[in-house]
Formats: C-alpha cells, structure tokens, sequence
C-alpha cells in the first residue's frame, strides 16, 4: 500500500470522529472526492431533478470527472485535515 493509500484510509476513519457537523457544501465535496477516488469518474445516471439530495451529489462528483484516484486522495485528505482543524 502506497503512503496515499495510508493516508487516505486514515483520513476516512479520521472524519468520522468530527465532533460537529460540516456544512452541507463541505460534506458534498468529501463525498464527490471519496466516489471519485475510489470509483473514478461518476458513469451512473443523473438522478430525476425531483431527488435534489441525489442530483447534488451527481453534479459535485460529476465536476470532478477526469481527476486521477491519487489526486482525489490527496484532496480529500486535505479536506478532511481543514475540517479536523474546524470542527474538532
């Protein structure tokens, strides 16, 4: 396993011990970076515009398409220390 693999299996389990909740936008773009960095780019079908919970996170892990796995990683591990830092 890779440091990035180290470092981004830490980072999941680290942001489950945030003590308040981030705001909506921030949860959307950790989630848009886990999807990406563990299944790649999104090619599921755009939710109907009726499940706006569903369409957002299509769209943020939609805008993401291209980013490598080992860039969304490391992104998401930095996300995760900046919310560490504000929400612990």
């Amino acid at each position: 396993m890779t440091s990035i693999d180290e470092d981004f299996k830490k980072a999941v389990e680290d942001v489950k011990t945030l003590t308040k909740r981030p705001t909506d936008e921030e949860l959307l773009e950790i989630y848009a970076l886990f999807k990406q960095a563990t299944e790649g780019d999104n090619t599921t079908a755009r939710p109907s515009m009726f499940n706006l919970k569903a369409k957002y996170k299509w769209e943020c892990w939609t805008k993401l398409k291209g980013t490598s796995s080992d860039q969304a990683k490391q992104d998401y591990v930095k996300k995760v220390q900046e919310l560490l830092a504000k929400y612990q």
